[in-house]
């Protein structure tokens, strides 16, 4: 599970977010990483169970992203993230694609699952498999479960226009123009001790979008 110590270092990290500080405290930052990385393990375990394209030889450790930001071209030069991300992916070890993405905050953990932001060829394929096979989609995305935990699937960033390859009049436009294809759900306490357990069974739930997903970049 995840200590409240862990959740205690980022929320000292919010009000502390500078160099001099991070290398005073950096022991607490190791103590915290290990326990998310830890806490990966334990999830990862029951990810297997859940997804059997998980990777047997996927490493926890490569799975929790840096803590560092690239704040080359942002104008918040604030150097580090005041969250833990750990990215799940479906495809081997590299990160990023079809995956599963655990965010850990105080007070904005969440779990989230899909393909977001998919670039040009991957977003051709995708939407083509949603003009196929739309029925197949909006059963799992209108399913009542489904709907309970993530919202609503069509909510998310869409095109203001009509993509070239489709006419408006298309009965599943909607889908058609959205750039993500993502879900999330809110994790209230991830210090709980069957914290992981409830997130593999939400994850559960993503399952079936992700298969949709990775069977339209075959």
């Amino acid at each position: 599970m995840i200590n409240r110590q862990t959740l205690d270092f980022l929320s000292e990290l919010v009000e502390n977010n500078n160099r001099e500080w991070f290398l005073a405290n950096k022991e607490h930052y190791e103590k915290a990483r290990e326990n998310v990385i830890e806490f990966t393990g334990e999830l990862l375990k029951l990810m297997r169970k859940v997804d059997p394209s998980i990777a047997e030889e996927l490493d926890a450790k490569k799975c929790v992203m840096r803590i560092y930001r690239d704040i080359r071209f942002s104008k918040n030069k604030t150097p580090y993230k005041n969250n833990f991300g750990i990215s799940i992916p479906t495809t081997g070890s590299k990160l990023g694609g079809v995956e599963y993405y655990l965010h850990i905050q105080p007070g904005k953990s969440f779990i989230a699952g899909g393909y977001w932001m998919p670039e040009a060829p991957h977003l051709k394929a995708i939407r083509q498999e949603i003009d196929y096979n739309a029925a197949e989609l909006k059963a799992i995305i209108d399913d009542t479960g489904f709907v309970k935990l993530f919202g609503n699937f069509r909510s998310q960033d869409q095109l203001k226009t009509v993509p070239r390859e489709y006419s408006a009049d298309n009965e599943n436009i909607e889908l058609l123009k959205l750039k993500s294809f993502i879900v999330s759900h809110q994790i209230k306490d991830m210090v709980k001790s069957d914290c992981a357990e409830y997130i593999a069974q939400v994850c559960s739930k993503i399952y079936p979008l992700n298969v949709f997903l990775k069977n339209a970049l075959v």
